[in-house]
């Protein structure tokens, strides 16, 4: 049980990465270039830059490089030491989180939260639930078992708050969610 955990975790860690990196790596060119749409209110907000995307999308496919080297030939490698398919699976994770949370701040916007404004399960689960929709096409099931997916969903929400403490401490975020 404790093996499937870890292997659940190493196999979402490229989008736990590329979601987390924008944070340090973006900061310039927004995304939705502070446009407002119908309702008056921003596409995304200025925190959604093409430098965190860019930069969350190399920060997710070097952690799926990284795991191709290091987990090859142990019980942990996922991809039986097929690089391509830690490489194809790390793209999509990474595009999948950032698109999710980019999912996460449009609807944020629409309900009127200002950009770094908690919300449950929007700062959360977007970047998640579209990361793995990403992947299902290659035919990776096992991320998809009830069971997997409430762990999954519980993990990144405790995952997701340490983050955003240990980033707001470091002085990467303004606010502590």
């Amino acid at each position: 049980m404790l093996d499937e955990l870890v292997r659940l975790l190493l196999f979402v860690l490229p989008a736990y990465v590329a979601n987390a990196a924008p944070v340090a790596l973006g900061g310039y060119f927004p995304i939705d270039k502070n446009r407002k749409i119908w309702d008056k209110r921003p596409i995304f907000g200025p925190s959604k830059t093409w430098m965190g995307l860019a930069g969350g999308m190399a920060a997710g496919m070097l952690c799926a490089v990284l795991e191709a080297h290091l987990l090859r030939g142990t019980t942990f490698d996922l991809w039986g030491g097929k690089p391509e398919w830690y490489l194809a699976s790390g793209f999509l994770l990474s595009a999948g989180a950032l698109f999710g949370d980019l999912i996460g701040s449009f609807v944020k916007r629409r309900l009127a939260a200002a950009p770094g404004q908690p919300s449950l399960l929007l700062d959360q689960l977007p970047f998640i639930l579209v990361a793995l929709a990403f992947v299902w096409p290659l035919g990776i099931r096992f991320p998809f078992q009830p069971l997997a997916l409430i762990a999954l969903g519980s993990i990144t929400i405790v995952l997701h708050r340490a983050a955003n403490m240990f980033a707001h401490t470091a002085g990467l975020k303004r606010v502590p969610w």
